[in-house]
């Protein structure tokens, strides 16, 4: 079965896109491509030949319309049996692939209509209004597609009467990347966090706690809002910060092996509350004790594994005493982080989540 997987928004290397998803599929021996919009050419990868729709041009909107309509018509001349789409600006388009008599998989990574309350870009007036909207759009398409691949357990909730097929496919870690030996002992006295970095994601608390502490905080992801860089860069804790950049995934690896404690402190957005990060499951991995949001959730999760603190994520006093608990008593923290990694071998690995993946695509591919 010839699969084809559409981003206009996405890196050609997405971890959930292209390493987890893509290289799966390839692996389970379907006739795998993904197509881009990044104007850096053809390229066969992991069994993956990925298309390039050329570079995205102008603003948001420009996006949603001129890349959209590039993206559709590569898929259109690969001639798939199935496409499976990753962002909704895409959803008009796999509409009309879908009329064109060609399978369509939704892979739903947010809740996207409670993620529009908290865009910064949108009035804040007209969120309600836009999100309502789409929600209504995004569940009458969902009814049109064949199947649903949904980021965590909530979302899959959500569509579940809805969509034909729908299977939660989580974004759990690779655990060959992190499961490597390394001595607490040469662990240093820093923190990290890794991801996006915004200021619902909490760090500006986290900036501002570092002055409390003996602790440096080792920062790698891209900025979603430049100008909040430049705001940070003035506060007192910025001296406390090694700024990584965008690492690939070795220095990821060596980021995580260095630090002592894992930050995920996201503000409690309604996108955020009922999210699964990955960056808290490539912590527990890497063997790290993680201090994160008290959310229902997450709560249930490090606490069950025994593996961090919780904290109030816009509580900069907070952080700082969760980082200063951890630092005093090592053998806790170290008991904590060995707790975290048998909880993501016994449940949060991507093993699981490409098994459940590669058996919904048995299931359109037995359809016919």
């Amino acid at each position: 079965m010839k699969v084809v997987h559409l981003t206009s928004a996405h890196p050609r290397h997405d971890i959930r896109i292209f390493v987890k998803e893509c290289q799966s599929l390839a692996a389970a021996g379907f006739d795998v491509s993904l197509i881009v919009a990044d104007g850096q050419g053809e390229e066969i990868r992991g069994g993956v030949r990925i298309h390039d729709a050329g570079a995205k041009r102008g603003g948001r909107f420009s996006r949603m319309t001129g890349t959209v309509h590039r993206v559709y018509e590569a898929a259109r001349a690969l001639a798939p049996d199935v496409v499976h789409f990753h962002d909704p600006e895409l959803i008009p388009a796999a509409l009309r692939l879908k009329q064109a008599g060609i399978k369509v998989v939704y892979d739903v990574h947010e809740d996207v209509p409670r993620q529009i309350l908290a865009k910064h870009w949108i009035p804040g007036a007209a969120r309600p209004w836009v999100s309502g909207g789409f929600e209504r759009v995004e569940d009458w398409a969902i009814a049109r597609f064949d199947a649903v691949v949904a980021a965590t357990p909530h979302i899959r909730e959500r569509f579940a009467q809805r969509a034909l097929h729908c299977v939660d496919v989580c974004n759990y870690p690779i655990l060959d990347e992190f499961l490597q030996e390394t001595d607490w002992n040469a662990r240093r006295n820093e923190v990290c966090y890794l991801g996006g970095i915004s200021r619902i994601r909490g760090i500006g608390p986290v900036v501002d706690a570092l002055p409390e502490t003996c602790a440096r905080l080792n920062l790698a992801g891209p900025w979603s809002e430049p100008a909040l860089r430049d705001e940070l860069a003035r506060r007192e804790g910025w001296a406390r910060v090694n700024e990584l950049g965008v690492l690939g995934r070795d220095g990821v690896a060596d980021v995580l092996a260095r630090s002592k404690a894992g930050l995920v402190t996201l503000f409690p957005t309604p996108n955020y509350v009922d999210a699964l990060p990955i960056k808290l499951f490539e912590y527990m991995a890497a063997g790290l004790p993680v201090i994160a949001s008290d959310f229902p959730l997450w709560r249930a999760i490090v606490e069950d594994a025994g593996c961090g603190l919780l904290v109030d994520p816009q509580d900069a006093g907070a952080v700082a005493q969760a980082i200063n608990t951890l630092f005093a008593d090592e053998t806790r923290a170290r008991e904590m982080g060995e707790a975290g990694r048998r909880a993501v071998l016994a449940k949060y690995s991507w093993a699981a989540e490409a098994e459940k993946l590669v058996a919904l695509y048995r299931t359109l591919e037995a359809a016919g």
